[in-house]
């Protein structure tokens, strides 16, 4: 999910990249992290959760400058039908996304993928 275009320096500590996404039309949306899996960001994996937050998605691998990323994504689910999220939900939830990343001095912009890259 993320284009991650170095490993040389971090967003935040453990954090190389972060992306907040959801498919079309953008109700629910999901936060995918690019991390240094040898220095991971307990405290922010742990806010996730205490948010609701589940791990769906893990994969290690190496990048091509060499560096070792762990790629992480996680969903809440919502009320709504097929469990996404409600007009309520959406504003609640990216507002505590905003706030948890911010904390750690990380600006999110929340955006809405494209129907290729939410579906290949």
């Amino acid at each position: 999910m993320l284009f991650l275009k170095s490993t040389a320096t971090t967003k935040a500590p453990g954090i190389y990249e972060v992306d907040v996404a959801a498919k079309p039309p953008g109700k629910t949306y999901g936060v995918f992290l690019a991390t240094d899996p040898d220095n991971p960001p307990h405290s922010v994996l742990a806010a996730l959760t205490e948010l609701g937050f589940k791990g769906t998605y893990q994969k290690r691998y190496t990048h091509r400058d060499s560096g070792r990323v762990l790629d992480l994504h996680f969903e809440k689910d919502g009320t709504d039908i097929f469990k996404g999220w409600k007009a309520e939900e959406c504003s609640a939830n990216l507002a505590a996304i905003d706030t948890l990343f911010g904390n750690v001095g990380i600006a999110v912009t929340p955006r809405v993928m494209t129907m290729a890259e939410a579906y290949s």
